[in-house]
Formats: C-alpha cells, sequence, structure tokens
C-alpha cells in the first residue's frame, strides 16, 4: 500500500537506507543486487522528481493561456497570471 501512494518517496528512503549495506560495508554475497536495486530505486527517484518539477513549471507558466482546459486540471484555481 505504502509503495503504491508514495512510491518515489519509498525508493529514496530505499536508497539512503541500503546505501551503507552495498556500497561501504566488505563485499557478501549478494552484496551487487543491493548495489542495483539502490542505484535503480535512486535513478527512479531522480527522475520522477525531476518529471514532477518539469510539469508543475510548465502548468504554472502556461495556466492562463490554457484556458478552461487548466481550469479543469486544477484542484486551486490561481487568480491572475503567474
Amino acid at each position: 500500500m505504502i509503495g503504491f501512494a508514495l512510491l518515489p518517496f519509498v525508493w529514496l528512503v530505499n536508497a539512503v537506507w541500503f546505501f551503507r549495506e552495498g556500497f561501504v560495508k566488505e563485499e557478501f554475497e549478494g552484496q551487487k543486487k543491493i548495489k542495483k536495486y539502490v542505484i535503480l530505486s535512486a535513478l527512479g527517484s531522480l527522475i520522477w522528481t525531476v518529471g514532477l518539477i518539469t510539469w508543475i513549471v510548465i502548468f504554472n507558466y502556461n495556466r492562463v493561456s490554457w484556458g478552461a482546459t487548466a481550469d479543469y486540471m486544477s484542484f486551486n484555481i490561481a487568480i491572475g497570471k503567474p
């Protein structure tokens, strides 16, 4: 349930939590797999965050010119231009 609702945040927590196991501790069986998942979790969280920030910026700059379509996508409708 948590992964479904907050997946990018869970990826970030996973990358931070298991970083030491994958990269700092002495080599052990399964460490390569942990490294792989730590890297993929950090990369997935970064890509998702960049995508979200990009969408927020694009939407806020174009909200007024998109007219009613942007109003239908908005939860809160800001008054005026950004």
